[in-house]
């Protein structure tokens, strides 16, 4: 019986090799997955930089697209129902990432602007496998948190959700979690516009993981001109990669869009779209997971010295140590030309679940409840008698 032909991406991590039995597997650059490759493709696997619209996939051969990330607006999903395309994505797949990059920021802005965490409020817009992530981490850290998600709440009944007047009304910062949809009951393009911070109360802190048209670059630029906003941090961008300059150089932190680039996220990714191929086409690979995810360096255990730290920063040095969101800011405002450079080389990062943590001279005995509940595993501390 003839193999089923695959189109896949390839930056996609651990995807070599797995098909190669059973299907005739060809690997491209996303820039160069175009309509002559996948002509006479049964499936694609894909990432965000690849958009399967109509250009793409007319008269071609495509029954069936997986693409290994959270999102799917670079799908055009009306075009694959009308043609009987059928299409998957990886919900939650990087959830645990993107947490653990709010985290990192939530802890920066913190130590750089003299804050206490336990005394700020955290609006999360959009609480989905993401959000619901992000506010389970702040409530650990002590924050106040006010979700917001209108389809949520129609479904589920208002209980424990806000409208979006009370994040502006009430949030010190607003950490933007939803999927872009443009128009419509929940329309998220340019959510975050001139009207928006036009409302907020001045000195609010900004973070978007999101999508970077959900933010309006423009008026962002002006709230921090005008003071509306204290500090923004945006991983993802209008017009990405060919981003604005100028609001690279207002931002306190700047990211090339790998918020949920941890490889445990991207295994997981992989993982979700291997299964939905194999099952669509009888594979027999409906069980497969990769084998050994690499880590970063030879010891994952993090002995950290406490004396004379106080709790944020005993936080931010076992964060730092196992993922710095300082050093991707660093090496985007090197060369912003290397966006997609380094977004397809990105170094291994590793979620907390991987990382041992052992406390010396530790005079906080919260401490390290919070980080078992951040995901670190913890090891016999000492403390200050």
């Amino acid at each position: 019986m003839k193999k089923i032909k695959i189109i896949a991406d390839d930056k996609i991590p651990f995807l070599e090799g797995v098909f190669e039995n059973v299907a005739d597997i060809r690997y491209y650059p996303a820039k160069d997955i175009d309509k002559d490759k996948v002509r006479d493709a049964d499936a694609l696997i894909i990432r965000t930089r690849t958009h399967c619209n109509r250009e793409l996939l007319k008269g071609s051969s495509v029954k069936f697209i997986a693409s290994a990330t959270i999102g799917y607006d670079h799908i055009d999903t009306a075009y694959c129902r009308e043609k009987g395309i059928q299409w998957t994505n990886a919900p939650g797949c990087n959830a645990a990432s993107v947490e653990q990059y709010v985290v990192s920021v939530l802890l920066n802005l913190a130590l750089t602007h003299g804050f206490d965490l336990k005394t700020k409020t955290l609006g999360v817009v959009g609480v989905g496998n993401v959000g619901s992530k992000v506010a389970g981490a702040a409530g650990i850290l002590g924050m106040r948190v006010l979700l917001n998600d209108p389809p949520r709440a129609r479904e589920e009944g208002s209980t424990g959700f806000v409208t979006f007047d009370t994040i502006v009304a009430q949030s010190d910062i607003v950490t933007f979690h939803v999927p872009l949809n443009r128009g419509g009951e929940d329309n998220t393009f340019h959510l975050a516009d001139e009207r928006f911070f036009g409302r907020l109360n001045a000195g609010i802190y900004l973070i978007n993981t999101s999508r970077g048209e959900v933010v309006d670059g423009n008026a962002l630029a002006l709230a921090i001109r005008n003071g509306r906003i204290q500090a923004a941090c945006l991983d993802v961008w209008e017009h990405e990669p060919g981003i604005s300059p100028e609001l690279l150089d207002m931002v306190d932190l700047a990211t090339p869009h790998i918020a949920g680039y941890s490889l445990d996220g991207k295994a997981n990714g992989t993982t979700m779209s291997v299964r939905a191929v194999s099952a669509f086409f009888d594979l027999g690979l409906d069980n497969w997971s990769p084998g050994d995810i690499p880590v970063p360096r030879e010891s994952m255990s993090l002995v950290i010295d406490c004396t004379g730290m106080n709790e944020t920063e005993i936080l931010t040095e076992v964060y730092h140590a196992s993922y710095d969101v300082k050093s991707d800011d660093e090496a985007l405002r090197k060369d912003v030309s290397r966006f997609e450079y380094l977004r397809g080389n990105y170094p291994v990062r590793r979620e907390p679940p991987a990382w041992s943590v052992r406390l010396i001279n530790n005079p906080y005995d919260n401490l390290p409840g919070i980080f078992e509940q951040l995901g670190f595993s913890v090891l016999e501390t000492s403390c200050f008698c």
